[in-house]
């Protein structure tokens, strides 16, 4: 169950300016009865300033009023109007410990997963073009220390952001009618 922004504020406020039951404010604030009483009584949450669920969109006036005429009914929270939080499309900070990494990952990807594109490694990496185009020309100031190394395992980018990069250029690839190549096996890598 969801639980109001704030409950203890929220149940400070309900209490004050409500005639909902305790149960009832503990049911909707995810507490226990007597923590509520304990409120009530000026024990617990002293100093809370109450917080109205009324005027933050989290309660509606008439459901209120429909609980404080049964004490058997329970306060329903309104469904959030927010957009669910998104990933930033900005640059991501890497580590300066990891930094001498980044060329190793970048090797792998474009040995494993030639289907990738320049930009989806530039985003999936935190990179340049530049510099994927230097580590695939090994034109890198570090091309002879470069060893293709898994950028999940280095701790460059979530397995969850790789496949679904690797997802989108298969279905590129297979809009564009090129056949899509099949996904590198462990053993490939061992042998490497």
């Amino acid at each position: 169950m969801t639980l109001p922004l704030m409950p203890k504020a929220t149940a400070v406020w309900l209490i004050e300016k409500t005639a909902l039951t305790f149960t009832q404010i503990a049911d909707f604030c995810g507490m226990h009865p007597l923590e509520v009483q304990a409120i009530a009584d000026g024990e617990v949450a002293q100093g809370i300033v109450g917080y109205d669920p009324v005027a933050n969109s989290q309660l509606t006036a008439a459901e209120i009023k429909r609980c404080e005429a049964d004490p058997n009914l329970r306060l329903k929270l309104l469904p959030t109007t927010l957009p669910p939080p998104k990933r930033s499309k900005g640059a991501r900070y890497t580590p300066v410990a990891k930094r001498n990494d980044r060329p190793d990952g970048i090797a792998f990807l474009l040995r494993n997963y030639p289907q990738l594109s320049e930009v989806q490694i530039a985003k999936l990496m935190g990179t340049t073009k530049d510099t994927i185009q230097k580590v695939r020309d090994r034109t890198h100031w570090n091309s002879p220390n470069i060893k293709p190394r898994d950028p999940v395992i280095l701790g460059l980018c979530s397995q969850t952001d790789l496949n679904a990069m690797v997802t989108q250029a298969n279905e590129r690839l297979a809009r564009e009618g090129h056949a899509v190549p099949p996904l590198p096996s462990p053993e490939a890598d061992e042998a490497a």
